[in-house]
Formats: C-alpha cells, sequence, structure tokens
C-alpha cells in the first residue's frame, strides 16, 4: 500500500508524522480548552485516523531487511504456506500455531496487518476503556514511545503478546476474560509472564513505597553484582533457550552496547518520577494506578539487574510498553495544575522529543 515509501524512510515518515500530530496536538492545548467541542473533535478524528494509518503502515512494510526480524517472520511464514510442520521444541508455540493457521488463509502482508491489528489495537482499546472520550492521548503516547515501532517492525510477536497483556487489563474486572487474553499472551510470547506475575503480586501487596524502595535498590545491586543476576536469571531458566542468549551471548554486534545503560536508566527514570510525584507531592490515589506503577517498577527493577546484557533493551521493554500509560493516567483522571491541558501537551512533547533525540542525534553520534 506504501510502496511509494522507500523502506529506509520508513522510520523517517513515522517519525515526522508523529512530530506533526504532537506539535499540533499542543496548538490545541494552547488555544482550547481541554472539555471544548472542538477540541473533542479534533483529539477523535485525529486518534481514529492516527489508528487506521498506523496499522496500515505497519502492517503492508516491505519484507524487507532494514526491518529485522521480519525478514525471519516472513521466512516462517513461507514454510508454513508450503506445509510445513510446526517444530516439536518451537519457542512460543502458541505463536506458531497462529502463523501456521493464518498460512493457510493469507499472504504475509495481510499477515503482518493482522499483526499490526494486534499490536496496535489493544493500545486504543485500554486509553478508551480508561479514559473515554480522551483516549486520544494515551493512545498517542504510546504511539510516540521509544520503542513502538522497533516492536512494530522487528520485535512483532514480543510487542503483540505485551499489547494483548493490556487488552486484558481491559477486563480486570472479569478475572476469567481477563486470564483468558493473559494466556494468550504467554503463548505468543513467554516473557510476557514477567508483567503477568508482576501485575497478580500487586493483588497481594500494593503499596507504592515498598516497590519504590526496591527499584532504588537494584540500580547499586547491578552494579555491583549484575554478572551473577545474569547467570542467575539464565540459571532458573527464565523464557527459553532464545532468551537466554540475549543474557550471555558475547556478540559484539549486539543491538544494545555492553554496560552499564545509563541512557537507558534515564528513560525509564520518567515513569518512576512521575509516579513519585503524583502519588507523594499530589496525593493521588487510585489503587489501579498503583497496580499499574508497581508492575511496571517490577519489571523495570528485573531489566536493571541485567542491564549489563547485550540485547537487554529486550528485557527492557517488557517494563517500557507501560510508560505511557503510567505517565498520561493521573493527568486524564483528575485535575492537579491550574493549565493541565498545556501541561499535559508539554508532557507529550518532552516524551515524544525523548524519542527523536534518540533516533536522530544520540544514534547518529554513537554509529
Amino acid at each position: 500500500m506504501f510502496d511509494f515509501i522507500s523502506p529506509k524512510d520508513y522510520s523517517d515518515v513515522y517519525m515526522n508524522l508523529c512530530l506533526g500530530i504532537v506539535l499540533l496536538t499542543i496548538f490545541h492545548s494552547y488555544v482550547l480548552n481541554l472539555y471544548d467541542s472542538k477540541n473533542v473533535s479534533f483529539i477523535n478524528v485525529t486518534g481514529y485516523l492516527l489508528l487506521v494509518f498506523l496499522i496500515l503502515y505497519i502492517g503492508t512494510r516491505s519484507i524487507d531487511g532494514v526491518f529485522g526480524d521480519t525478514v525471519n517472520y516472513n521466512k516462517s511464514f513461507e514454510k508454513y504456506t508450503l506445509g510445513g510442520a510446526i517444530n516439536d521444541n518451537e519457542a512460543d508455540y502458541g505463536w506458531h500455531v497462529f502463523m501456521k493457521f493464518m498460512a493457510q488463509f493469507m499472504n504475509i502482508q495481510w499477515f503482518f496487518t493482522i499483526c499490526a491489528f494486534i499490536y496496535i489495537y489493544p493500545l486504543y482499546k485500554i486509553s478508551k476503556n480508561l479514559f473515554n472520550q480522551y483516549w486520544y492521548y494515551a493512545f498517542l503516547m504510546f504511539v510516540v514511545s521509544f520503542s513502538f515501532f522497533t516492536y512494530g517492525v522487528n520485535g512483532v510477536r514480543n510487542g503483540a503478546a505485551l499489547s494483548i497483556f493490556l487488552w486484558g487489563l481491559c477486563y480486570r474486572k472479569n478475572k476469567i476474560i481477563m486470564s483468558m487474553f493473559f494466556f494468550i499472551a504467554i503463548l505468543f510470547h513467554k516473557t510476557a509472564l514477567l508483567p503477568i506475575l508482576a501485575y497478580v503480586a500487586t493483588f497481594f501487596y500494593n503499596n507504592p513505597k515498598v516497590y519504590f524502595k526496591a527499584w532504588l535498590v537494584s540500580i547499586p545491586l547491578s552494579l555491583l553484582l549484575g554478572s551473577i543476576f545474569i547467570t542467575l536469571f539464565t540459571s532458573l531458566g527464565f523464557g527459553d533457550d532464545r532468551l537466554n542468549a540475549y543474557l550471555t551471548t558475547s556478540d559484539a554486534e549486539a543491538f544494545a552496547s555492553t554496560g552499564f545503560r545509563w541512557d537507558f536508566l534515564f528513560h525509564s527514570a520518567f515513569v518512576v518520577f512521575a509516579g513519585w510525584y503524583f502519588i507523594y507531592k499530589k496525593k493521588f490515589k487510585d489503587t489501579f494506578y498503583y497496580q499499574l506503577l508497581n508492575t511496571y517498577l517490577i519489571c523495570n527493577g528485573f531489566w536493571i539487574l541485567v542491564i549489563k546484557a547485550n540485547y537487554s533493551n529486550r528485557f527492557a521493554y517488557l517494563s517500557w510498553f507501560m510508560m505511557a500509560l503510567v505517565i498520561v493516567y493521573p493527568f486524564l483522571k483528575q485535575t492537579f495544575f491550574k493549565y493541565q491541558y498545556i501541561i499535559l501537551g508539554n508532557v507529550i512533547l518532552m516524551y515524544f522529543g525523548f524519542t527523536y533525540f534518540m533516533n536522530y542525534i544520540y544514534y547518529a553520534y554513537i554509529r
């Protein structure tokens, strides 16, 4: 559908489209009240157009080497199209069952479009579920997140699995349906088990103060004992052989450079600061928000412990996929500031600013 866009320019088109939408959103925050009917119309029309566009844009991308694992998914899909069997020892067996089933009815472009729907629609669904007619702001935060595009075109099943987890949270009052979504998420990618277990833990203990302290302690523990934690999690068999390889590989060409990633820790700390500020400075009380924040703190703390490993970004995403939701939640649930709508617009700009900076300045510098 978007063949006129070179695969090498695909990310740039997405980034600059997001820039334009973010700037337009900020403009509206300065000239219109949040509750103004004109603003409500703007955010809903823009939101639905963005939802449809991104599903089609990401789903109909070229099967080209620039999109990382897209090539590998295509090879597996071709195998199933020709009647190939699923290997008995295949990791994430449920994903392969899904892929093989779809291969009987459609081509690879349709398959990736359905994957894009599974990845993006839940972001809309939970935004709508939590914030009603103001869902656009949460959804926009999701799609301008640092890892959004990467997990739409590269880590496809990981992104899909964690979006299914968010979809399950929409049914938190119906534990049976929620559990079904969680189970599907695990079948798609076993690492979804970490945020699921973290979320379940919040039903038994949901005091943010303790989780904040645990997150802070994870930093010196990682600095002093990081290699021990990498070995420990590997020996416990977290995930599967593929994930253990991410932890222990010595590949010099790994996506995430080795060493303690202060840049990624800084990025992760956005949420920690936001949660601390709203809960302790603004006295924001919301049980579900505590659960979201504590789930993030558990998952991010786990990543910090193995932060020195190659490919640790794959574990960072087990918390990063929640960042947008945890940051924007208080803004759309309670009024804290006189010009809260303007402040929200500025927060979205700063949040996207990190994404833009990393893509166009930081990575350009380190290459």
